[in-house]
């Protein structure tokens, strides 16, 4: 079911990789999954009268228990399963290396697998997205070689993974919907760590990734600290991308990456070096398999440049990575960064929105669009208003417009751009229509 997401295309990906028949279906006939799943073999549109021929129906948080084809396939004893339960078996059989974190897992799972691959470890993947330079989201690779998963803490599936080895990005407050409050949520990660046989490769950057130092087997620490033991130093963005010097045991390795700007993303380079430096990989060679890092879907991703604007999209969504997107993109050299912001799920809007008071303090110009439920169902009061009046609460004379519809926001963009602008839409939603609308309205005007 819902086959066409992030994490449920790759997992069917690989397991038609490894030799299984996979079919499958999406309601959204756009997903930019579809052509990867089609090419890997997978049968989509399965018809609901198929659902009873099939060994194990695999099904994703986002699939309700009354779904048809659910309720079919019980009904004629077909068992559904999670799919973490699918990526706990694949991590059983084959060496893992799981990459988790509240935000930044895409990008550093992404750097990881581009490492290995160029290093000759012929790793599989699970990327939450796809890698462009990889030309994919997943693939099984060649045993035995690692098997590189982004664990997903939303909703506690990454605790099934028995993986060998791992990397923390952060910890920070989200998905309090599913674990009730803070405390749970990092007690959860503190299990996830305790559980590698292996090294555990933490960002002691971020108080809540540093905190799990002592529940970890093997802790390996990077960031920026003196006391990471890898260390990065002078990060500079350079447009889209950032370079660094990673210093580590003596050693001075320089890295450049290319599709990945920002100290955020510096830290997460560095983190995806040294695990991939612990599986035997040298930071010389990580670092040159960087250098041809072309980025990942959806982050920081240029969408295309017209009428002297260069219009990037990013699916941040949260206070600390929509303020670091926004760094980086104020060091880009743009005369000036437009921000449209999406703001996700009325329950975390509800938890979080006032948190974004400070984060949109790089923006020279701020829109706001309505919430983006994604499946939940409205919360009454709760709306894109409240991340407006917190940022205007701290900051009065910011420039920030509340522009619930999309249709407006192209509207409005298309008539307040201009050359040397950089317009950034941020947020996990649909918000990712608006840069390919407004580039078709200013090529029109051009």
């Amino acid at each position: 079911m819902n086959a066409g997401g992030a994490g449920m295309s790759a997992i069917a990906i690989v397991l038609a990789e490894m030799g299984h028949e996979v079919s499958g279906h999406d309601p959204s006939p756009d997903s930019p999954f579809l052509g990867p799943l089609r090419a890997a073999g997978v049968v989509l549109d399965l018809p609901d009268r198929a659902v009873g021929e099939v060994d194990l129906v695999v099904v994703s948080t986002a699939t309700p228990d009354d779904h048809p084809q659910v309720v079919l396939a019980r009904g004629a004893g077909v068992p559904v399963a999670h799919r973490s339960r699918v990526l706990a078996a694949l991590s059983r059989g084959r060496r893992t290396l799981a990459v988790s974190g509240t935000h930044g897992k895409t990008t550093t799972t992404a750097l990881l697998a581009t490492i290995l691959e160029a290093g000759g470890h012929a790793p599989g993947y699970v990327v939450g997205a796809a890698v462009a330079g990889l030309g994919r989201s997943a693939t099984w690779g060649a045993p035995p070689g690692p098997l590189v998963i982004e664990a997903d803490e939303s909703d506690g599936s990454f605790l099934a993974l028995e993986a060998d080895a791992g990397l923390v990005t952060n910890v920070e407050p989200d998905h309090l919907e599913h674990w009730g409050d803070e405390d749970r949520l990092r007690a959860a990660f503190e299990e996830f760590v305790a559980a590698f046989s292996g090294p555990a490769v933490l960002c002691v950057d971020d108080p809540g990734s540093a905190a799990l130092v002592h529940h970890a087997t093997l802790p390996v620490t990077y960031g920026t600290s003196v006391d990471a033991d890898y260390r990065v130093v002078e990060a500079t963005t350079e447009g889209t991308g950032v370079r660094f010097d990673l210093h580590h045991a003596g050693e001075v390795v320089p890295v450049t990456v290319p599709g990945a700007p920002g100290a955020h993303n510096a830290r997460n380079a560095a983190g995806a070096l040294a695990l991939a430096h612990q599986d035997g990989i040298s930071l010389a060679d990580g670092a040159q398999a960087l250098a041809g890092f072309c980025g990942v879907s959806r982050r920081f991703e240029v969408r295309g440049e017209a009428a002297g604007v260069v219009l990037v999209d990013s699916y941040d969504h949260l206070p600390t990575e929509v303020a670091a997107a926004l760094a980086a993109a104020a060091s880009g050299g743009w005369a000036r960064v437009v921000c449209c912001f999406q703001p996700h799920r009325y329950s975390r809007t509800a938890a979080l929105g006032r948190s974004f008071a400070d984060a949109f303090d790089d923006a020279d110009l701020l829109l706001v669009t309505d919430v983006y439920p994604a499946g939940e169902p409205p919360r009454p009061g709760v709306t894109g208003k409240i991340v407006v009046d917190a940022v205007l609460d701290a900051h009065p004379w910011k420039s920030v417009a509340w522009l619930p519809h999309l249709d407006d926001v192209v509207s409005y963009l298309g008539s307040r751009l201009r050359p040397g602008d950089l317009c950034l839409t941020l947020g996990a939603g649909d918000l990712t229509s608006v840069p390919d609308r407004v580039l078709r309205l200013l090529e029109a005007r051009s």
